[in-house]
């Protein structure tokens, strides 16, 4: 499948009309992709299904509910997305760091299940993938695969989920009690770093008809989604915190992964004229430094440039210290860090409670925000946005072996130690700003990836250093919206209006 290859129409009308009855048959209605980045606008009744959805289990409703306008116990009713914002006694910046939180999307509590439902949305309703005969194969390292089972699930299809083995336990007990079969979990060599060998996998279960591969890194609709409902979600939580109209919106910050949540700052930039900010794992600088290694950022899945990157529109790359991001997990998550923060800090309580809640990529994406503040001499008046994917339930036995490597102790002197170290004491170091000439390097670095093993074209390869191609894969958002639409009238489930 060429993933420069769009769809815009029905492909296959025997595939399609089978996927309509298949979705009448379970009473599913699509969300539009524009009432997924502005949930007001989706029917009352859509909108009350939603709410009363079980948010745990895989329930067509939830459908509805895969946006940034949640609450923990709460998807209806709410005009900014859930958000932390750091107070500079954390941080030792004066710019006001706010951090989306993805743990309040339904079913995998990480916000990659929006991926996972863009990238098989425009496939399903374009004829191209039968959800009565596909097998839907998400490679992943960890959050898009439990997202897109979770689609899977509701779609009453086969997924697959491809991940390396090394990830953390949670992640496959959580993959254990969705998947139809234990088979339907496939494990690669290595962890966070070892992406090609994801793609070497889904490159032998290709040759199977029956398996279609939704390859986030790869999807295209994966950046739109972001661009489109990140992005207006981002703008919006911006807006509500600008109402003195006084604040600029100095960046936005995502780590690299499939490059998808990037795609927001494309947004922020025309909008708000903010930097994009790349986070990396120091300890696999393939960004910054051409360089390879190990990290335990998890998912952050890198060691090559991901197609969907437009490594042309960003700014500046952050590199971040997995050592950083381990020890700072267990200084908001243990209780002789909670104490040391409210007792020695002045941390209030909810902000404690947010900050146990973050998971390791959210952890590097708000240092990478400080460092960006630093580097760029940001002052009270400037915003950084950044994400939170996940939550810190998917980490509990990685937080126990890092322990474990510390000697099995973090008392309130481990506490001082670790904030000093990665937080006040911390530097602007392993920051990029990106020139025309970086951006280049950058962006040929790809061409090993897609063009030599992934068989990519070099022109369409190519085509994606200019500003036109991305501004132009936009005009797909109206048409996906209008072939959800044609889909549903054909479906004929009368809640969907």
């Amino acid at each position: 499948m060429n993933p420069f290859e769009l769809p815009s129409r029905v492909v296959d009308d025997g595939i399609y009309a089978r996927t309509v009855a298949h979705l009448r048959g379970r009473g599913i209605v699509l969300p539009r992709f524009s009432e997924l980045a502005a949930p007001e606008t989706m029917s009352p009744t859509a909108r009350e299904h939603a709410a009363r959805a079980d948010r745990g289990a895989p329930d067509g409703r939830n459908l509805f509910g895969v946006h940034w306008f949640n609450q923990a116990d709460s998807v209806d009713g709410v005009s900014v997305p859930s958000f932390l914002e750091l107070p500079s006694a954390v941080t030792g910046v004066a710019a006001r760091i706010v951090v989306m939180q993805g743990r309040h999307f339904p079913m995998i509590r990480a916000h990659k299940v929006l991926a996972a439902y863009a990238c098989l949305a425009p496939r399903l309703v374009s004829g191209m993938f039968d959800p009565t005969h596909h097998r839907a194969v998400w490679p992943s390292t960890g959050n898009y695969c439990r997202g897109g089972v979770a689609i899977s699930r509701i779609l009453g299809c086969h997924g697959v989920a491809v991940l390396p083995g090394g990830m953390s336990a949670e992640r496959f007990n959580w993959l254990e009690q969705w998947v139809t079969d234990p088979a339907d979990i496939v494990r690669t060599p290595g962890t966070e770093s070892n992406v090609k060998e994801i793609y070497d996998a889904c490159g032998e279960m290709e040759k199977d008809e029956g398996n279609f591969i939704l390859n986030q890194f790869s999807e295209f609709p994966n950046y739109l989604a972001h661009y489109a409902m990140t992005g207006t979600a981002a703008g919006r939580l911006f807006e509500a915190l600008n109402a003195s109209g006084t604040l600029n919106l100095a960046a936005f910050v995502a780590g690299t992964g499939s490059a998808g949540t990037l795609g927001t700052g494309d947004y922020l930039k025309e909008t708000y004229g903010a930097r994009i900010v790349a986070m990396e794992p120091v300890e696999c600088p393939t960004l910054l430094y051409n360089g390879f290694g190990e990290h335990n950022i998890q998912g952050i899945g890198d060691k090559h440039v991901p197609l969907i990157h437009n490594v042309t529109n960003t700014d500046l790359i952050a590199g971040v210290s997995d050592h950083a991001t381990d020890d700072l997990a267990l200084l908001f998550g243990s209780p002789a860090g909670r104490a040391y923060l409210a007792e020695r800090r002045g941390i209030d309580a909810a902000t404690l409670d947010c900050l146990a809640e973050l998971g390791f990529s959210g952890i590097g994406n708000v240092l990478a925000a400080i460092k960006t503040a630093r580097r760029l001499d940001l002052s009270e008046n400037d915003v950084i946005i950044t994400v939170a994917t996940d939550g810190a339930e998917l980490y509990p036995s990685e937080l126990a072996a890092h322990l474990a490597r510390r000697g099995g102790t973090f008392d309130q002197i481990d506490a001082a130690e670790t904030f000093g170290q990665h937080l006040l004491g911390g530097d602007a170091d392993h920051v990029l700003e990106l020139d025309h000439r970086e951006r280049q390097r950058v962006f040929n670095l790809g061409y090993y990836t897609w063009v030599e093993q992934q068989g990519i074209s070099v022109e369409d390869f190519d085509r994606r250093r200019h500003q036109s191609f991305w501004k132009g894969l936009r005009d797909y958002l109206p048409i996906f919206d209008e072939m959800i639409d044609r889909m549903n009238r054909d479906v004929g489930i009368a809640e969907a209006a």
